[in-house]
């Protein structure tokens, strides 16, 4: 009897040891579950707040801009979308021309300051891109071979009126687009008016090693 007792004694202290280490396996395997979802929940959370803090940084961006250019903006003669400041190819230049218009000349002369103004609290630049429609362009004017060049030698048009009116140099380029991104259809002439522009689009100033990658 006594054997017995003893016998089922240590059964017991055994079963309850083994049920300890399963329960302990258990928790461990809780506690490393709840970290886990804890983990998940901070990484989720702290995405989420950069990515609000990024929209309303861009909201600001926006909002400074088009109070940099409130005067020309309400006059019509410019217009912002998603940052962008589109100025009419009929404004600036005649058909087929990259020489500046008077009314043109005068346009830039007065978003110049606001840009400058805009630039120098921001580590932003300038990108100016020239746009066509498709319309050959060669027949008309032998001096570009292609819309390609009609439109970069646009966009360096008004990148060195800009520069020459007071915006750095180290602060804005000039980009080509040729016909290759349409704004309207190019089957009528108010659908090539659209596509005739210039456009103006503050992108951040990326660096490495302490310089700026875009010269």
């Amino acid at each position: 009897m006594s054997d017995e007792i003893e016998f089922d004694a240590e059964s017991s202290a055994t079963t309850w040891a083994a049920f300890g280490d399963l329960m302990s396996v258990l928790l461990g395997v809780f506690v490393l579950m709840l970290a886990s979802v804890i983990g998940t929940q901070l990484l989720l959370h702290k995405r989420l707040d950069a990515e609000v803090k990024q929209r309303q940084a861009e909201a600001a961006r926006l909002k400074t801009l088009e109070q940099a250019l409130a005067a020309p903006l309400a006059a019509g003669r410019v217009t912002v979308v998603d940052g962008r400041i589109g100025i009419s190819g009929n404004v600036l230049f005649a058909l087929n021309s990259d020489q500046l218009q008077p009314e043109g000349r005068e346009l830039l002369q007065s978003i110049a300051g606001p840009l400058r103004d805009y630039l120098s609290a921001r580590d932003e630049l300038l990108m100016v891109s020239g746009f066509t429609d498709n319309q050959p362009v060669r027949a008309a004017n032998p001096r570009f071979a292609d819309n390609w060049e009609l439109s970069a030698a646009r966009a360096l048009t008004v990148t060195r009126t800009l520069i020459a009116d007071g915006v750095p140099s180290s602060s804005v380029f000039a980009a080509a687009f040729g016909s290759e991104q349409p704004v309207g259809s190019n089957s009528d002439e108010a659908g090539r008016a659209k596509n005739r522009r210039v456009e103006i689009a503050p992108i951040p100033r990326h660096t490495s090693g302490g310089e700026a990658d875009a010269r």
